[in-house]
């Protein structure tokens, strides 16, 4: 294999696997090269890296050292991911009726969620969280996303039990839309006692269901230390949590003008 052939699959490999320690003896082990060898071509390889703009190669000192990928994102990327999501949010046909939008569209297209789930894991990166938990269901995907990136486990509250899930925790709880009671459950064998979890969402009105995630993690003996958002709305102001990071604001939604507010959040980081 020639040297740019093995610099190009170094950065894939890292690529795919963040956060994750390789071991210079593995792509030596690989590759057939020396250990020489290798270490010049993952010199090239952090070059290649930080010019893309998509992060950086950390080495690791140590017996048990080595190199890994640290997803990254810019400020000035942040701030086009924002705008377009502001703009696909703003389009006037998403209004559905009651001040809600259809957002499926944006919760479910992979490469709109993959800038999300990198502000967010460039936002919690040193949060110390062993999971992401999200409810079900449009969070998932930005939930599983993001603890691809920050390599940990996720996590999916469910709304209703499955006997799939064994043995299970359940609350009640109201959520920001209604005071209406609902109900959300989490398998015991989810996630270790003890152990940290961050919580990605969708949406929040008046955060009613994350707070209810909160809960249901606290009676399962885990501590969130970290909560995110895709968008906020604004209204109402007093939320039911006090401490999360939307990327997005939602301010006025006009059933009648079909006009949408929103507005980036610039205060992330």
């Amino acid at each position: 294999m020639k040297r740019s052939q093995r610099v190009g699959a170094i950065c894939q490999i890292l690529t795919e696997h963040p956060d994750k320690v390789f071991g210079l003896k593995y792509f030596c082990d690989k590759f057939s090269a020396a250990k020489s060898s290798i270490s010049e071509d993952i010199s090239d390889a952090k070059e290649a890296i930080r010019i893309s703009g998509c992060g950086y190669i950390e080495t690791i000192s140590g017996a048990s050292g080595g190199v890994k990928y640290v997803p990254d994102i810019s400020e000035e990327k942040i701030k086009e991911i924002q705008e377009e999501l502001c703009a696909l949010l703003q389009e006037n046909n998403r209004i559905l009726g009651g001040g809600f939008l259809y957002t499926s569209d944006i919760m479910y297209n992979p490469a709109v969620v993959k800038g999300m789930a990198q502000i967010f894991a460039k936002k919690f990166r040193k949060s110390g969280a062993d999971y992401v938990a999200t409810v079900e269901t449009k969070g998932i995907p930005l939930a599983f996303m993001t603890a691809q990136l920050l390599n940990i486990p996720s996590i999916v509250i469910r709304r209703e039990t499955k006997i799939s899930e064994g043995a299970t925790v359940s609350i009640n709880y109201f959520p920001g839309s209604s005071e209406r009671l609902q109900k959300m459950s989490i398998s015991k064998r989810a996630a270790a006692p003890g152990s940290k979890v961050l919580i990605i969402d969708d949406f929040m009105r008046g955060g009613g269901s994350i707070k209810g995630i909160a809960e249901i993690m606290s009676e399962v003996d885990i501590h969130v230390v970290g909560i995110g958002v895709a968008i906020a709305s604004i209204e109402p102001k007093n939320k039911k949590v006090n401490e999360y990071f939307p990327i997005l604001y939602l301010g006025e939604v006009n059933e009648n003008t079909k006009e949408i507010n929103a507005s980036p959040n610039y205060l992330i980081f």
